[in-house]
């Protein structure tokens, strides 16, 4: 959420962010009603002086025994006016606050600007697209080849774009997870967390994800509740309405949990395979950082998720987004993308986003700068470090073999306690 005062200041600059990310909302209506909450708020203060002075006035009359009727009438009528007055308050302040909420971030000045994925910017890029001296196989027919997920009994079980996975499917599921949990904590400094997998709406506000996006949560029907659609939601609020100290940051949190989304829109995108499911898995790398410390983390974020890549030998590459692609709450945003064989391009595994004090000032987050200082909000950061079933469907198709085997990448077979993963394997 954008401070008030910042949008007053900085009306214009406001506007083009928002045209920029090609954002709905409407830096005029906020005005206008911030303007007339700033009127009203005078007005009764005014009137407030005005019933002091009668009230007072009343008093001294009754007093000398002398007719106060009309200055009784006088103070009854402002006070009406007063309570007409709160109301309409009550209704702007609502009103301003549901514009607020639809404002995007300010990207940050190094944004690129662009319309769309067209206009993102090539960074850097990790090993060269895996080459075959045969047709590579897409990820879908080798877990179904080696009977590692079932697609058929997924969808018999929920629906379209749910799936199972089972034998040596379900153990490098498992697998990598653990290996993603313990290298973020081992050696990156992050602290482990299981958040709830069910979330409210004050949390799903708080970062960034209602109002603007209901119609991509699941909702518990009756209730205020949402199927979790990213672990973002219930680690960020963990620390809502909290101050600080200093000393404490910044904080590293990654957790492990299942996301849920409808993919509202989605239909016909990523038909086959595991890269567009309504239930998804992802470890999640989260960080409370102060204001001028911010940037740094981000790129230490960004090489955390880039080191899984590295340790698995995934090829990749990082790309930045431009302001079209960069999404409503971030004000910088990174995505690392592996590179899938079978659809011959790279493919979104991560998403690094720097949110500043945007998520902040909507959870109230803040620290204080020193013990007597006033609380400043923290800034907010994420990325996923990865997600689970893009990895795995990378793995497959990047460890594949002539004999349709796929070779354990080394440092999960610890975890496997396999090297290969083949036909007559169970």
């Amino acid at each position: 959420m954008l401070d008030s005062k910042f949008i007053r200041a900085n009306a214009e600059a406001v506007r083009q962010a928002i045209a920029n990310k090609g954002v709905d909302a409407s830096v005029d209506t906020f005005l206008q009603l911030d303007e007339r909450r700033r009127l009203i708020l005078a007005e009764v203060e005014q009137l407030k002086n005005q019933r002091n002075t009668a009230s007072l006035q009343v008093a001294e009359l009754k007093k000398a025994k002398q007719d106060a009727t009309s200055l009784i009438a006088e103070t009854r009528t402002i006070g009406q006016r007063i309570k007409e007055l709160d109301e309409e308050l009550r209704d702007v302040e609502a009103r301003l606050q549901d514009e607020l909420l639809s404002f995007p971030n300010i990207p940050h000045e190094s944004v690129p600007i662009g319309p769309d994925e067209s206009g993102n910017v090539f960074v850097r890029s990790f090993s060269e697209p895996t080459k075959f001296g045969f047709t590579p196989l897409p990820h879908w027919d080798l877990a179904t080849n080696l009977d590692i997920i079932d697609w058929e009994r997924g969808v018999k079980v929920t629906g379209a774009r749910f799936i199972a996975y089972k034998g040596l499917g379900a153990r490098l599921h498992r697998s990598v997870i653990n290996f993603m949990l313990d290298v973020h904590t081992s050696q990156h400094g992050y602290r482990e967390v299981s958040p709830p997998y069910i979330v409210n709406r004050t949390s799903m506000t708080g970062t960034g994800q209602l109002p603007k996006f209901e119609d991509d949560a699941f909702k518990l029907a009756d209730t205020d509740y949402f199927l979790n659609p990213t672990a973002e939601v219930p680690v960020t609020n963990l620390h809502r309405d909290e101050i600080l100290d200093a000393e404490q940051l910044p904080l590293y949190y990654v957790a492990y949990c299942p996301s849920f989304r409808r993919e509202a829109g989605s239909a016909g995108r990523d038909t086959r395979g595991v890269i567009r499911m309504h239930q998804f898995h992802k470890v999640e790398l989260v960080k409370f950082t102060r204001p001028e410390d911010s940037y740094a983390e981000m790129e230490k974020l960004l090489g955390d998720a880039e080191h899984i890549l590295q340790l698995l030998g995934l090829p990749y590459r990082v790309m930045k987004m431009c302001t079209g692609d960069l999404g409503f709450t971030a004000a910088m945003k990174y995505d690392p993308e592996v590179w899938m064989p079978s659809y011959d391009r790279y493919v979104e595994i991560s998403s690094v986003s720097n949110f500043e004090d945007f998520q902040a000032r909507r959870v109230n987050v803040r620290y204080r700068p020193e013990p007597k200082a006033r609380p400043e909000f923290v800034h907010t950061m994420n990325g996923s470090g990865l997600a689970i079933d893009r990895t795995i469907a990378a793995i497959l198709e990047n460890y594949q073999t002539a004999e349709g085997d796929v070779i354990v990448p080394e440092v999960l077979r610890p975890y496997m306690g396999v090297d290969r993963i083949s036909r007559v394997t169970k």
